[in-house]
């Protein structure tokens, strides 16, 4: 039995590669859910045992957070944002800077998938309207929501599962992460000016946009909680899956949010992926094959436990099965010290390297492609590339740094 857990994990993980399985309708969320299934129906995870292969807590804080961040876009303060920046009226380069700081810090404390999905449209209707071509900018928005999410545990769905399975203290890993994040902010603002300089103009037809007007008091509602949020992470022990949960409800309490409004902003495939592959790893692991795996590569000299092997492994293999599963894989081998924070700023960082190294990636220029402006394999790369080079060193050498310290 053992070989059919070794094939349900080769073909669900052949599926985070491709995307889809050849010949099916299935995205990844599709693929690691019918990985599970086979598992559960063919006797290897019995289904009295799921709850023990699932982490709850992380789904929980995910959930949570993600109701916070539904908060802020049905209250249009997103659109709102985007349009205050815009009518600053600063030249090019310093809108870019404006771009790049406001979508770090916000992925920073909220879901960066989210932040791309509110502020691209938005983003291409501001460029439209000043004859600015809107690709340098919404490279710098995909690639600082990337980078502003690596600083906290709560900025991504795979920084969100490190914190909870290897219980990361919040502010402790906010010291190993905030200098390397605020570092590669600059560093995606540089690359990016550097490569569109003198292109900074461009015609493109203005899209009618269906955008949440902004409401002023539904935007103070999420940030309290949001701040309240922050604080109890910093400063309390209590679960972070359990406050977040406490603000979602807080937040769904509302005279004039319906709740399956709010409900239909919550990334459901996502958590549907993180079930999914929590299944099947937990079989992988339980069958003793995931040891045979690292045990094989140690003979091989390749130590998954050490910091820069893992370092390096999390990295390439972010951007070939895509960072949350590659985390999930990995996080066993993340035992020594740091291995949290190794494990998330190198699979976070990772994901600027290609389009597909990240779905905020994927959502920007999907979102674009709607509207009318194309961002290419080689656009991307041109900035993509250097900008993941050079914060995956500065990571790199940040870490090597404290550690020794």
């Amino acid at each position: 039995m053992n070989g059919l857990v070794l094939a349900v994990f080769g073909l669900v993980y052949l599926g985070m590669i491709l995307g889809r399985l050849p010949g099916l309708a299935l995205d990844r969320s599709g693929v690691a859910l019918l990985g599970a299934i086979v598992l559960v129906a063919a006797g290897r995870l019995p289904m009295g045992q799921v709850g023990q292969a699932v982490d709850m807590p992380t789904l929980a804080l995910l959930f949570g957070l993600m109701i916070v961040s539904a908060q802020f876009r049905l209250g249009g303060f997103y659109s709102w944002v985007v349009r205050r920046l815009a009518a600053l009226r600063h030249s090019p380069q310093v809108l870019l800077a404006q771009i790049v700081a406001v979508s770090g810090v916000l992925s920073s404390l909220l879901a960066n998938d989210i932040v791309c999905l509110a502020m691209a449209p938005v983003l291409v209707e501001l460029c439209a309207r000043r004859g600015l071509n809107p690709v340098p900018y919404l490279l710098g928005l995909a690639c600082a929501a990337n980078v502003g999410s690596a600083a906290t545990l709560i900025g991504n769905p795979q920084n969100m599962l490190i914190g909870q399975v290897l219980g990361l203290s919040f502010p402790g890993y906010l010291a190993d992460a905030l200098v390397p994040a605020a570092a590669g902010l600059a560093v995606v603002w540089l690359v990016i000016a550097g490569s569109f300089r003198g292109r900074w103009s461009a015609s493109t037809p203005v899209p009618a946009l269906d955008t949440p007007p902004f409401d002023l008091w539904q935007t103070i509602k999420g940030a309290v909680v949001l701040l309240g949020l922050v604080a109890a992470f910093l400063f309390s022990p209590w679960p972070r899956e359990v406050a977040a949960l406490a603000g979602a409800g807080l937040l769904l309490c509302s005279r004039r949010m319906r709740t399956n409004r709010v409900l239909a902003l919550v990334d459901w495939p996502l958590l549907v992926l993180f079930t999914g592959l929590f299944v099947v790893n937990y079989c992988l692991a339980q069958a003793g094959l995931l040891a045979r795996m690292t045990g094989g590569l140690a003979d091989l000299g390749v130590d998954l436990a050490h910091p820069a092997w893992l370092f390096g492994a999390c990295a390439a293999l972010s951007n070939l099965v895509s960072n949350v599963p590659a985390v999930m894989l990995l996080l066993p081998s993340a035992t020594g010290p740091g291995g949290g924070a190794v494990l998330a700023l190198s699979s976070t960082l990772a994901g600027n390297l290609f389009i597909v190294g990240s779905i905020a990636n994927i959502i920007v220029v999907d979102q674009a492609a709607r509207l009318g402006v194309r961002i290419s394999w080689g656009q991307h790369a041109r900035v993509g590339v250097p900008v993941t080079l050079i914060t995956l060193a500065l990571a790199a050498g940040w870490l090597w740094l404290s550690q020794a310290a």
